[in-house]
């Protein structure tokens, strides 16, 4: 026992001295580090794939290129190594300001399955991306190009120089670029070939004192463009609709009130008896706890961690604290806030169970911290799968999935647990406005209009409808190449996106009491939690009209992503419907002159 102890603490530190140090490694980077003239500058190659498949990537050395002897890989963070990079040293040396025009790299002997493997990736685009002092580079693999119907000409070359433009001052770097040239073209035939690799180096001054943090915009198209005229057209558009649902329903209310309240003043001084109707006839039935407690809890639980995520992370990238391009912090920011966050699933779940006349907490706990992992796993399972039978690096190495194991064992599952333990000890009565019989009353049929069904279309596609042209940007960004740095404008749209679920749902919840239906509890979750399957549809839809994404790998990345993406909005959205019916609920019944 004692043995097997020994082992495993040896691991988890192998594990930690390997990638933990090196969380804080793209801060120093960032700053930029100072030089001694004739100093060597480290160059890193990373990966490659294919242009319109940002997320299939490959090692760079996977290609017939410029191979040392001796492959030396440099230690990754947590961010680079869930972003897929795999880095190790190039061949090209750069020494700090010392610059030359043509310089061979190597001589390479291509055999014609070489030739192939090269001609395939330049037709798909293949792009490469070289890492030189934190600085990204990128540059296309080759060139082909298409002739004329008759006759047919097919011609694939291949850049076999490489030109380094490297700006700096004093003994920093301050920003640097690349550029391909000398093209070499590739026989269809199979027969060898011999290329010449070489590449050159420019020094030059700048006036800049802060380096450039991300070069990406010199290769990627950059997304600009300012798009606050569809914002304000859809934030006016929402407010109308808020603004004449909630002047309608108040209408309604105050009418239902009076209409009510003077029944019951009538019936009590031996007036005419009316028989009650619409919503207060069920007011001993509307909070009779719903089935499923457990599971009803651990969606509320998950939800509210998620909007604590969403909301945090907003406001980090508001303050400069969340860069979604700084080589793979993001990642690492999103494992370490959603661990930190798991208090809060327990926290909402067990207060919430308890209040419902749950009892069995235990199995709450491990619903509630499992509810999202456990699909999510699954998902990333096949995901991962997929990406290491196509030897890419999108595939997690054994080590990091250890490590991203432990987090949630070490950080989020115990906190989950912690959350658990005050929710249910701090926990409030849940003091319903109205006695709940024994009995439940027999819920009449309802017409087709006011089904579940047309709930979940009309709850799912307005809040879509708010949220439907920021989407397009947010898609371009994580499946494209464009950079999302508009994070003001996100903020306000996720706030539209929560007010028109929150008043969509209060008017969805009345309909359906006025039917004379008590069952809103999971109602009002899948009503408005439908949005997740609008922005499934619009995905979709993305992914084959808009753009140019296909294989195994990008298809599977897609897919698995979108669903999970997908199935936080059905638990933000669903838990942000049902505290919003919850409360208007109460607040209707507490107004209502009740026997």
């Amino acid at each position: 026992m004692a043995s097997l102890k020994n082992k495993i603490t040896c691991c988890f530190h192998g594990i930690l001295s390997k990638t933990l140090p090196l969380l804080l490694l793209w801060t120093v980077a960032v700053r930029g580090t100072e030089y001694k003239d004739g100093g060597k500058v480290p160059l890193y190659v990373n990966k490659v794939g294919p242009y319109f498949n940002p997320h299939e990537t490959y090692h760079y050395y996977s290609l017939p290129v410029c191979v040392p002897d001796k492959i030396e890989q440099r230690s990754l963070t947590l961010g680079e190594v869930l972003k897929g990079d795999r880095m190790a040293k190039a061949v090209y040396e750069i020494n700090f300001k010392d610059g030359f025009e043509n310089k061979e790299a190597c001589s390479k002997k291509l055999t014609p399955e070489e030739i192939d493997s090269l001609r395939s990736a330049i037709e798909d685009h293949y792009y490469f991306e070289l890492v030189l002092d934190d600085i990204r580079l990128h540059g296309f693999v080759g060139h082909f190009s298409e002739g004329h119907l008759l006759p047919h000409t097919h011609s694939v070359s291949l850049f076999t120089h490489l030109h380094f433009y490297i700006g700096y001052n004093g003994q920093k770097i301050i920003f640097a670029n690349v550029s391909t040239g000398a093209l070499e073209l590739l026989p269809e035939s199979s027969e060898a070939k011999n290329i010449q690799f070489t590449y050159g180096v420019e020094w030059v001054q700048t006036k800049i004192k802060e380096r450039m943090k991300d070069s990406e915009g010199d290769f990627f198209p950059q997304s600009l463009e300012i798009h606050w005229l569809s914002i304000i057209n859809s934030a006016v558009l929402v407010f109308l609709l808020i603004g004449f649902v909630a002047i309608i329903l108040m209408k309604v209310l105050r009418n239902d009130f009076a209409r009510y309240n003077v029944i019951d003043e009538d019936d009590s001084e031996g007036g005419n008896e009316q028989d009650d109707y619409g919503w207060k006839i069920i007011h001993t039935d509307v909070f009779r706890f719903p089935p499923y407690k457990s599971w009803l809890c651990a969606i509320l639980g998950n939800g509210t961690q998620f909007l604590t995520i969403c909301f945090g992370i907003i406001f980090m990238a508001l303050f400069g604290m969340f860069n979604v391009h700084r080589h793979g912090s993001m990642n690492t920011a999103a494992v370490l806030i959603y661990a930190l966050t798991c208090c809060v699933s327990g926290y909402v779940a067990s207060s919430m169970y308890k209040k419902i006349g749950g009892q069995n907490w235990v199995w709450n706990v491990v619903l509630t911290a499992s509810l999202f992992t456990a699909p999510f796993f699954l998902i990333w399972s096949i995901m991962n799968s997929v990406a290491w039978y196509n030897q890419s690096t999108q595939a997690l190495p054994f080590t990091t999935i250890v490590l991203l194991l432990l987090i949630w064992l070490i950080v989020g599952f115990p906190l989950t647990v912690i959350g658990g333990i005050f929710g249910r000890n701090w926990s409030s009565p849940f003091s319903a406005p109205c006695r709940t019989k024994n009995i439940p009353r027999e819920i009449p049929p309802v017409v087709w209009y006011r089904s579940a069904f047309v709930h979940m279309l009309v709850g799912g596609f307005l809040p879509f409808s708010a949220i439907s042209v920021e989407l397009y940007y947010i898609f371009s960004t994580i499946w494209g190449h464009d950079h999302y740095t508009l994070y003001g404008i996100l903020l306000i749209v996720f706030l539209i996106l929560l007010s028109v679920t929150a008043c969509i749902s209060i008017a969805l919840t009345y309909f359906q009491l006025s039917s004379e239906d008590y069952r809103w509890w999971w109602r009002s979750i899948f009503s408005s939690g439908s949005t997740g399957m609008f922005v499934f549809c619009y995905s979709m839809f993305y992914f084959m009209k808009r753009s140019s994404m296909s294989g195994a790998v990008q298809t599977t990345q897609f897919l698995g992503w979108t669903i999970l993406i997908c199935y936080i909005f059905f638990l933000m959205l669903g838990t942000v419907a049902f505290f919003v019916s919850l409360r208007f609920i109460k607040y209707i019944y507490v107004n209502l002159k009740n026997d």
